[in-house]
């Protein structure tokens, strides 16, 4: 990969996906948070959390991969947000929407949430 990042890119990082995904080792989603996280490109990296919490929430509908996934979330992300938009689904999926029992008694974006809705306003509300 550094032979490759000195020869073609002139030692500097690439600042494309298509570009990124070249170097060894580089897959989709790491060129995405790279050109997100560097760049402030609207590109959004979807891994394992991402997909299951914005599948959860209503985000993302009939997701069958991460790929279907990622273009579900930037068509309806606000462009100036999708580079930050990865960052919050983590750490809504982290802290609050977690796993196994999300802490819907305690999140703030439960009036929308589809997973509160179909799931889980009934077992709240008897707590």
């Amino acid at each position: 990969m550094a032979k490759m990042l000195v020869e073609k890119y002139h030692s500097e990082v690439p600042g494309t996906v298509d570009e990124l995904v070249e170097l060894p080792g580089v897959g989709r989603k790491t060129a995405n948070v790279i050109t997100s996280v560097i760049f402030e490109q609207p590109n959004m990296a979807v891994d394992t959390h991402v997909f299951r919490v914005s599948a959860r929430i209503g985000l993302t509908t009939n997701a069958k991969n991460v790929l279907q996934a990622e273009q579900q979330l930037i068509a309806n992300i606000p462009k100036e947000l999708i580079h930050k938009a990865h960052h919050w689904l983590i750490l809504h999926g982290r802290y609050t929407c977690v796993a196994r029992r999300p802490k819907c008694e305690t999140c703030g974006i439960r009036p929308a949430c589809k997973f509160y809705k179909t799931d889980m306003k009934y077992i709240v509300e008897k707590a």
